[in-house]
């Protein structure tokens, strides 16, 4: 018989609940059996092993993995304060990990997660479903190609809504910083301006975020980020300013077009091969990229979120049974968690401030008055 690989679920009902499917991507895998799952709320846990189809169910997570003793766990929840322990949990354990996103709440929690994945060996995949993406081959090789010539400029923006500003920087702008890092590398520098009602903000205008974030502040963030390759990355998000269709998502500017990707499994990405960026003046026009290449039919049936975690959690199996990281590593995450970090930093010291940051600590909690 084939191997059959333990699958325990964490999930957190009330507080982040199962994440985006991050629960039900095992039942899609053969070669998983899931033997446990955990919640603290007593109605959501029944509900999630009815679901998961699982009579080992348990108020306390931790006591689930000492007593199932799974090879791989899924944390479940949206929400970032519990992200940390949950994480520390299972990698003191030896147990791998599929993790929602965004990572954590501080870098001081990523640095921690990370060092415990290190020492126990244990690999750790965070669920940006776009980075797992077959579309993400194709326009890593159209840049490689020179399709768009030489890479100048990446810009990309969040959702836009009543989240814009802060709030959106870290719930959506994760997934942009993850296709920033994935196509650009590591940024070298950021400068920032984080601001409430059109000036910069203060110390009396940090609340708790929502979903666990933590301390948070501003309606309005403009990004900068200082690329290795002389490129310039930008991020913007102001509240309230989104548009249907959305402009969430990421443009690349080369010196002969642009790439556009949104996000997703099979996100829809288009192609510009224009050196003015201007089709009206050009009369060239826009393309659309499919998992084939330019202009062919689109082969790869989407999935949704589905489809987008079972690559990813085939591709964490597939980590683990290599012995390599996960595309979207834990470590990963942690340089698109720096990134956000770093708006916030630089907004604090007014300037531009080098990456990696000096400073671990969250920058809200340093501003003045």
């Amino acid at each position: 018989m084939a191997k059959k690989y333990r699958v325990a679920v964490i999930g957190s009902t009330g507080r982040g609940n199962y994440g985006h499917g991050i629960d039900t991507v095992w039942l899609n895998i053969p070669e998983a059996e899931i033997v446990g799952v955990a919640d603290d709320n007593k109605d959501g846990l029944a509900a999630a092993a009815r679901r998961l189809k699982t009579e080992n169910a348990f108020r306390d997570y931790r006591e689930m993995l000492d007593r199932v003793k799974p090879q791989f766990v899924s944390i479940c929840p949206r929400w970032l304060d519990q992200h940390h322990d949950m994480v520390l949990a299972a990698a003191e354990r030896g147990i791998h990990i599929y993790l929602e996103k965004p990572l954590c709440r501080t870098l001081e929690e990523a640095d921690s997660m990370v060092a415990a994945c290190e020492r126990s060996h244990v690999r750790c995949a965070v669920a940006h479903q776009t980075h797992y993406s077959p579309k993400v081959r194709v326009v890593q090789d159209l840049l490689k190609s020179g399709a768009i010539g030489q890479v100048l400029e990446f810009r990309g923006r969040g959702k836009e809504d009543r989240r814009g500003g802060g709030e959106d920087l870290w719930v959506l702008g994760s997934h942009i910083m993850d296709l920033i890092l994935l196509f650009g590398g590591q940024p070298q520098w950021c400068m920032a301006s984080v601001r409430v009602e059109g000036r910069p903000i203060t110390a009396a205008d940090v609340v708790q975020g929502n979903e666990g974030i933590g301390p948070l502040a501003g309606d309005t963030v403009a990004a900068m980020y200082g690329m290795p390759n002389g490129a310039y990355a930008y991020f913007n998000t102001v509240r309230n300013a989104g548009s249907q269709p959305s402009r969430f998502g990421l443009q690349i500017y080369g010196s002969r077009g642009i790439i556009e990707i949104l996000t997703g499994h099979i996100p829809e990405v288009k192609i510009l091969q224009d050196a003015a960026w201007s089709p009206g003046r050009s009369g060239k026009a826009w393309q659309d990229v499919s998992t084939a290449g330019i202009g062919k039919p689109e082969i790869t049936p989407d999935g949704g979120l589905g489809g987008g975690n079972i690559l990813a959690v085939r591709d964490l199996i597939a980590a683990v049974e290599e012995d390599r990281e996960p595309l979207c590593s834990a470590a990963q995450a942690r340089a698109g968690v720096e990134m956000i970090v770093a708006a916030f930093e630089s907004q604090r010291q007014q300037g531009l401030v080098a990456l990696p940051l000096e400073n671990r600590k969250n920058p809200l909690t340093m501003l003045k008055a």
